[in-house]
């Protein structure tokens, strides 16, 4: 399934819904919108993944580049995300990195 991305900056903090798959072709895609994220300078970077039914290593790569690019003050949110998905954070350790979440609640 094709990817399409969402972003909204508002505020503190920029989200991002993503629906469908996220691969080595849809990653320049996400990389863009996350470029776009950083510019705003958020402390938050909500990343909403329930509607994203693949994520391949280019989505993990993306991932980390997000905790790159956004730097020490932004915390990276991952919300709702689909079991394989929450898998792949767990396997890859990303769930050390980011705040993974049902729902975006800010911690402070």
């Amino acid at each position: 399934m094709p990817l399409t991305l969402t972003l909204t900056v508002a505020a503190d903090r920029a989200e991002i819904v993503l629906t469908g798959d996220l691969d080595a072709t849809s990653a320049p895609q996400f990389q863009a919108e996350l470029e776009k994220a950083a510019a705003a300078k958020p402390k938050h970077l909500v990343l909403h993944l329930a509607a994203l039914e693949f994520m391949a290593s280019a989505g993990v790569r993306m991932l980390i580049f997000a905790k790159q690019k956004m730097g020490t003050g932004t915390r990276v949110y991952v919300i709702a995300p689909q079991e394989p998905i929450l898998q792949t954070l767990q396997r890859t350790g990303l769930m050390n990195s980011v705040t993974v979440q049902d729902v975006f609640a800010p911690l402070a």
